[in-house]
């Protein structure tokens, strides 16, 4: 039950601890049952109209796909090195075991509503099996303000900010106009409730996933000769521990575990909270599905940035750290498309955590009302 610890830097060392003990308590279950999880992943739920198991991962990696997958892989490179991006890979294989334990606590605790659709999360499970209401209502409190206050407006400035490299940017105007466009784009899909919000994740996700990697993949073959250059970079980096020791706030090991910490989001308690929603057979095939989320989001996505951005020759530094370095590397191997194909991708990383997130949201302001949604 360590969903609700505080984030940073507290965060960093209680999550790594909880993965790597849930990791050897499972079993290794990341690795042990990989092909069976995507094997349950198009399992139809067992009441006809039910959330099935897919839709409930579509929610959760739209909340963990975000502008962090282009924007925080740059700056973790760009701070800590091209090492970050190896211990980003350890921290997401071993958080799996995080992601399928919270998931299937998830499903062991879920409660029904009067039409016969599950519900749950974190909050419910904190309740009720540890019999304390209140550690319960603390968790959904600072959950919401997270992630309705914080990630949310951090996803919205992070949109914003790449559309500053352009001449027809107003600071005094343009981000209200991309704010209220978005508003406007949100307000849609949540007030058609968590069916709608189910439905959009379900095709947008997949679509935005799969052409952001192929255009990764088109690059990388692009400079396929670059390849065992920039793989030795990253090895040799993330191996120096001679650098890491002498300062390990600031090193690769450091910038690359946060990276995955915060990117993957396993064992925070918010994947769960879709998690709940999902019409299984067992409680433990949900946990498996919801594993895939986090290898979805940083071997796959975080690792697509990377590579792009490494295989393209410009050289990661401080004052390129975020947009600037993705669109400099973009631009130098698509030319002029690439600053464009950025701004695009990070419109459509950000708008589905916008209302993932207050499908999470929705669920837990109603574990504070302690009533059916």
């Amino acid at each position: 039950y360590l969903d609700w610890v505080p984030y940073y830097p507290s965060r960093v060392v209680v999550l790594t601890a909880a993965v790597l003990y849930f990791t050897c308590r499972t079993g290794l279950v990341q690795f042990r049952m990989f092909w069976e999880s995507i094997r349950l992943v198009m399992e139809k739920p067992q009441n006809e109209g039910a959330v099935s198991p897919f839709h409930a991962l579509m929610v959760s990696t739209a909340s963990r796909v975000g502008t962090g997958n282009i924007l925080g892989v740059s700056t973790a490179i760009c701070l800590g090195g091209p090492g970050s991006v190896f211990w980003m890979w350890v921290i997401a294989v071993i958080g799996g075991a995080s992601a399928f334990i919270e998931s299937t606590l998830a499903q062991v605790y879920k409660r029904r509503d009067s039409k016969g659709d599950s519900y749950g999360g974190p909050a419910y499970y904190i309740e009720s099996a540890m019999h304390n209401r209140t550690l319960g209502v603390l968790f959904a409190f600072f959950l919401i303000i997270t992630y309705a206050g914080g990630f949310n407006m951090l996803a919205s400035y992070n949109l914003q900010s790449t559309f500053a490299a352009y001449s027809w940017y107003d600071p005094a105007v343009t981000p209200w106009i991309i704010g209220a466009v978005l508003g406007a784009l949100v307000g849609y899909c949540i007030m058609g409730g968590g069916r709608r919000i189910l439905r959009v994740t379900g095709v947008l996700v997949p679509i935005m996933g799969l052409i952001y990697v192929a255009a990764a993949v088109i690059v990388v073959v692009m400079h396929i000769n670059l390849i065992p250059q920039v793989f030795g970079m990253i090895f040799a980096d993330a191996f120096d521990f001679r650098s890491i020791l002498g300062g390990v706030s600031g090193s690769c090991l450091m910038f690359g575990v946060k990276r995955g910490l915060f990117s993957n989001e396993a064992g925070v308690g918010s994947a769960p909270n879709a998690a709940a929603s999902a019409d299984v057979s067992h409680p433990v095939k949900q946990g498996l599905v919801q594993m895939l989320s986090v290898f979805i989001d940083t071997l796959l996505l975080c690792t697509a940035t990377a590579m792009m951005c490494l295989v393209s020759g410009v050289i990661p530094a401080k004052e390129l750290q975020g947009a600037p370095w993705v669109q400099a590397a973009l631009h130098k191997t698509l030319g002029s498309f690439g600053p464009y194909f950025i701004m695009i991708a990070l419109l459509f990383f950000a708008f589905p955590p916008l209302f993932g997130t207050c499908f999470y949201c929705d669920n837990l302001l109603t574990s504070l009302h302690n009533k059916q949604p």
